[in-house]
């Protein structure tokens, strides 16, 4: 038993359950009966601790085990000596060449294009594959628009573990290339993501697979949450004033609040950060309830597009948990268009190193929104989520910069060319 977790919570109607009383939803709602994970606080200090996580020379999510909803012992088992074991602590880069025109005095970035298979679902998957083997299932399943499946089929392969894949036809091939190659089934739906995931909720329980669906399986954003552990204790226990975070289903966003409040409940930070959520202009549903003061159960789906294959949602599955972790914290949400998210992708590689895809360039573009709008102060410190690196999808990085200077196998004409376009004097 996991005695550290007290029962699982409907967003809903607070409805609570034991661990092995539901598995995924809360019965009286359906699939949109989201459950919340909760923990025996109390316990969990008895045998964590700032300092005595200051002495485990572990840099993984799994350093936080007390706090996560598995069996500590046989976890370590299954991920040691595996990739699924270097999921987590990924880099906390200052920016000052991004912050000085912005105005702010304080940016950092938190890299999660660093992640096994270069995204911040490997969080949740890590668990999804932990929790199927402890659940004795024989496979797993998810819908995604490419960075989930690839994190889940990438962590699947680590343990042979057999995983079906639903995904519209339009994700990036770099994803879907990504998911035959670590050996997933993959199912491209002839439709959109949403579709995908309606197919997946169905197949699931006919086929008895696992679902690691976002915002129906529960455990997903306890994986996502430990993103905001890291980011507290890279800043030595003090929380930043704002995290800024790509919002397409919503299960990020819900995960860093999730973990946030944690803390503040061990008493490991003082405050709550305000988050800001931030959504592409085609696929802005949650903006749009946040402005109209709607509740996530009052959503309806809308059609959606973007550049940002990664966050397009007609209807965000983890919307309650979304909308919940703006208004709680203070933060808001705020949408940035197609040619804002493309401009933020060589923004970010040229100020930072840092090689974004669409989805999560969308967090730098949707912060100098948040600048303008007033929201974001200069002596804030402020921490931007990058969720996916920009070899996801090439053909948009491409687009953002422009084809290479073409010159022929001649110096000469290599001083030619560079006279016209480069600053540096030859």
């Amino acid at each position: 038993m996991m005695e550290h977790v007290s029962g699982l919570v409907c967003t809903m109607c607070g409805a609570t359950y034991g661990v092995d009383e539901v598995e995924y939803v809360c019965p009286h709602h359906g699939d949109d009966g989201i459950l919340d994970v909760r923990y025996d606080y109390e316990r969990i200090a008895r045998s964590l601790s700032p300092v005595r996580l200051s002495e485990d020379p572990t840099r993984s999510i799994w350093r936080y085990l007390p706090l996560l909803p598995v069996e500590p012992q046989q976890a370590l088992d299954l991920v040691s000596d595996t990739v699924i074991a270097d999921v987590g602590w990924t880099p906390l880069y200052p920016a000052p060449r991004l912050a000085e025109p912005l105005g702010l005095q304080q940016l950092w970035l938190k890299d999660d294009g660093r992640q096994p298979t270069a995204s911040f679902k490997d969080r949740a998957s890590a668990i999804a594959v932990v929790k199927a083997r402890e659940l004795g299932y024989e496979v797993i399943t998810t819908a995604s628009t490419g960075n989930a499946a690839a994190a889940l089929s990438g962590l699947c392969a680590a343990i042979d573990q057999p995983n079906v894949i639903f995904v519209p036809q339009t994700a990036p091939q770099a994803k879907i290339a990504q998911l035959l190659v670590y050996g997933a089934t993959v199912l491209l739906v002839d439709g959109t993501y949403d579709d995908a995931f309606e197919l997946c909720l169905e197949a699931a329980p006919a086929f008895g697979w696992y679902n690691r669906n976002t915002a129906y399986n529960p455990y997903m954003s306890e994986g996502k949450k430990t993103v905001a552990y890291e980011i507290c204790e890279q800043f030595g226990w003090q929380a930043p004033d704002v995290v800024v975070v790509p919002v397409g289903d919503g299960c990020i966003i819900g995960g860093v609040y999730k973990g946030l409040t944690d803390l503040l409940e061990l008493g490991w930070i003082e405050r709550m950060p305000r988050i800001i959520g931030v959504q592409a202009a085609g696929s802005a549903p949650l903006v749009d309830a946040w402005e109209q003061g709607r509740q996530g159960w009052d959503m309806r789906p809308v059609p959606a597009h973007s550049v940002a294959d990664s966050i397009v949602a007609g209807l965000p599955r983890d919307r309650i948990k979304a909308l919940r972790a703006v208004r709680q914290s203070g933060g808001a949400l705020v949408r940035v268009s197609d040619a804002q998210i493309i401009a933020a992708i060589p923004a970010l590689a040229q100020g930072a190193g840092v090689f974004a895809e669409p989805a999560a360039a969308a967090a730098y573009a949707g912060l100098a929104r948040s600048v303008e709008l007033g929201w974001v102060q200069p002596q804030d410190r402020v921490v931007v989520l990058v969720t996916g690196s920009g070899l996801k999808d090439v053909a948009t990085a491409i687009r953002s910069v422009g084809q290479p200077l073409l010159v022929s196998p001649d110096l000469a004409d290599v001083r030619r060319v560079l006279s016209s376009t480069w600053s540096v004097r030859l």
